[in-house]
């Protein structure tokens, strides 16, 4: 290949890039809270150009949900363990874990300012509420395949998340194995 020319890679600049930008908001929301910091700052905190976090999110919202789904994402996957139960547990303990790890309460803080934060927040919020009932939607789709009773994804919401991510958000924290654990139980 010519030197000129360059092949897009995983692991490249590109992502680079991301990993920065996304650990400076995360930093900044724990510092600053939701809505005390520009996408100017972001970048500067990140070492990139202004123009950058413009061309890839177009403002300081549709970014802010990409850190959240990453995170979501890339730390509390959906789990397939061949039983709901087991999928429920296995879920609820990752997600126990994220929020109440070193970034976790700022993330938890984040999703729930998106949402309160005028129409391109509210917009951000819901997308980021849409993917995550989705991808639940799944794990709950895949146990009535397997002949499965099976909540709706607003029940696990209702009866699994939101008690934890309000002893996060409330200080009430830990969230131990029993606890979480209780809460699937309940649900089933």
């Amino acid at each position: 290949m010519d030197e000129r020319q360059t092949a897009r890679r995983p692991g490249g600049r590109s992502a680079r890039v991301g990993a920065q930008v996304h650990q400076a908001v995360t930093e900044l929301i724990g510092e600053r809270g939701y809505g005390n910091f520009t996408v100017g700052e972001v970048a500067a905190r990140a070492g990139v150009a202004d123009s950058s976090i413009y061309r890839r999110w177009g403002s300081l919202e549709p970014l802010l949900t990409d850190v959240v789904l990453t995170r979501l994402n890339a730390r509390s996957p959906m789990p397939d363990t061949g039983s709901l139960a087991g999928d429920l547990r296995t879920y609820a303990a990752q997600v126990a874990r994220e929020i109440t790890g070193p970034d976790g309460p700022a993330v938890l803080h984040l999703a729930f300012a998106l949402s309160g934060s005028g129409r391109r927040g509210a917009e951000a919020g819901a997308a980021l509420r849409a993917e995550r009932t989705r991808q639940l939607q799944s794990m709950l789709d895949r146990a009535r395949d397997r002949g499965e009773p099976a909540p709706d994804a607003l029940d696990v919401l209702d009866h699994i998340l939101a008690p934890m991510y309000i002893r996060v958000l409330f200080g009430m924290v830990p969230l131990g194995p029993d606890y979480v654990d209780g809460l699937v139980d309940r649900l089933l």
